[in-house]
Formats: C-alpha cells, sequence, structure tokens
C-alpha cells in the first residue's frame, strides 16, 4: 500500500545548485512526486513544524536558517515511502551519514544537511497540512 510523506531540500542545497540531483535519488527507487513547490519557508510554518524544539537553545538558529532563502517542498508517495526516504538520506549530522547517502555525499555540517524527511507517517501528514495546507 503506498503511503505518502514530506520532502524538503533545504536552503543550503538549493543554494548549491543540488535540487536535480537529490530529486533524482528519490524518483530511482520509485518514489513518485505528488506535489512540488519551490519557495520560502513563512517563520509560521517553521515555527509549526519544529515546535518540538521550542525553547531549545538552537531553536532560533534553526527557524532563522531554514527561513533563509528558497527551499523545494515535496509530497512524495510509495510503498513505505517514509522509511524508503529516511534510509535515503543518511544520518542527520552529514559526518554520519553514510556514503551513497544524500546527506553523506552532499551534507557539509549538521546545521545545513540538505534535506528534510518526515520521521514517521504521522509527521507526514502533519507536515503536509503545514507546507501544503492539506
Amino acid at each position: 500500500m503506498d503511503q505518502r510523506t514530506y520532502v524538503m531540500v533545504k536552503p543550503d542545497a538549493v543554494a548549491r545548485g543540488l535540487i536535480a540531483q537529490i530529486i533524482q535519488r528519490f524518483e530511482d527507487t520509485g518514489l513518485v512526486i505528488e506535489r512540488l513547490e519551490l519557495g520560502m519557508v513563512t517563520r509560521d510554518q517553521a515555527a509549526a513544524n519544529y515546535a518540538e524544539h521550542e525553547g531549545k537553545p538552537f531553536y532560533e538558529g534553526l527557524i532563522d536558517y531554514i527561513t533563509s532563502g528558497p527551499v523545494v517542498k515535496m509530497v512524495l508517495r510509495g510503498p513505505e515511502s517514509v522509511m524508503v526516504v529516511r534510509k535515503l538520506m543518511g544520518a542527520t549530522n552529514p559526518r554520519d551519514a553514510a556514503p551513497g547517502t544524500i546527506r553523506g555525499d552532499y551534507g557539509l555540517v549538521l546545521d545545513a544537511n540538505v534535506v528534510h524527511g518526515s520521521d514517521s507517517p504521522e509527521s507526514a501528514k502533519r507536515e503536509i497540512a503545514i507546507f501544503f495546507g492539506e
């Protein structure tokens, strides 16, 4: 059964011209792009997306970073898409991410790790609503 997930190509990856390579990785696994939009993340969207981190020392920096430049927002669909995307992305910290993963190949530092993907089907539903109003 198909599952939907939310993926964001972050500002550092967009600025570095990595959009096509990153999207290709997802398409190569058979995931289907259901929705795709290039645009800015508003402060309200960022706050809603990162609500669990509010009050933590890195929170304001996270909000400033994700709203600093254009991102690519996507809804991907396919069997076990949440797990497939998580494996393709690699570890959150690019230094820990395996070669062959998106973060392992393109990520530079933890604070700018090129891509975000929902960590559960519940998060995917919440994030799709935040960024696409569904």
